[in-house]
């Protein structure tokens, strides 16, 4: 199956667009003054439930920028 080019790249701009957004939240997350992803400087539920969404989404964006690539370089070979 060979994608078309605009939803190549879609899917490319998709997968960095998922690096930006998910590795910034993470870096937040990590340096959370509030007190919602530590407590007493331990690790708490909010912030390992929200590093496996971040991890997953990162995961699934990269997935799809690779997908979107491969279609790219599908295009200009074919």
């Amino acid at each position: 199956m060979k994608l078309s080019r605009p939803v190549s790249w879609f899917l490319t701009l998709f997968g960095v667009w998922s690096w930006v957004i998910w590795v910034t939240f993470a870096k937040n997350l990590y340096k959370d003054a509030s007190g919602l992803a530590f407590k007493d400087g331990s690790p708490t539920a909010y912030f390992w439930v929200h590093l496996t969404l971040a991890i997953v989404s990162f995961l699934l964006g990269t997935a799809i920028g690779v997908i979107g690539l491969r279609g790219l370089r599908a295009l200009r070979r074919g």
